[in-house]
């Protein structure tokens, strides 16, 4: 299998009572494994690497909108309070691609937080790259959406996962 080289990023959203005050962020994956016979497709994702870009408004971001004292606390809260990367430093994802003219089916397992569930998600190939989006619900693999301020603001219990890669020809 080759290795694939690329970008993983997250998006999260947030909801409550005071959500004007908090921020819908995005964040890099910066260290990963991903790799493909063209058919099988497997991968390990550093969780610990998460670092957050910037806030987004409308779709784009403003990589200048956190203080890095924001930033510092967002990335610790989502490793401890989150993720708690202490106990699950990564995700594994095995599958299998079906592929088609232009666009590819991707199913299989992704491992989060120590429990498995079964995903499929659509990859886009052009130009010489594999991009798509999956919309993950945290709550399937037991990860609460985080909480401040009793509740007032929270993050939504979904998450954007974003990815662009070189192709890899089997």
């Amino acid at each position: 299998m080759k290795p694939v080289s690329g970008r993983i990023e997250v998006l999260t959203f947030k909801q409550g009572l005071l959500s004007k005050v908090a921020h819908d962020l995005l964040l890099e994956l910066r260290r990963f494994d991903l790799r493909t016979d063209g058919r099988k497709v497997e991968g390990t994702f550093v969780l610990t690497s998460l670092s957050v870009e910037g806030v987004m408004h409308g779709g784009v971001l403003d990589a200048h909108g956190l203080s890095e004292s924001d930033r510092h606390d967002i990335t610790g809260n989502v490793q401890k309070k989150v993720l708690h990367t202490a106990d699950f430093p990564e995700a594994k994802f095995v599958g299998e691609a079906v592929r088609g003219s232009g666009e590819h089916t991707v199913s299989g397992a992704l491992t989060l937080a120590g429990k498995t569930q079964d995903i499929t998600l659509t990859v886009r190939e052009a130009d010489g790259r594999w991009r798509g989006q999956i919309e993950l619900v945290p709550t399937r693999w037991g990860i609460q959406p985080f909480k401040a301020l009793l509740g007032a603001i929270k993050l939504e219990d979904r998450v954007v996962v974003r990815f662009d890669f070189a192709v890899v020809e089997p």
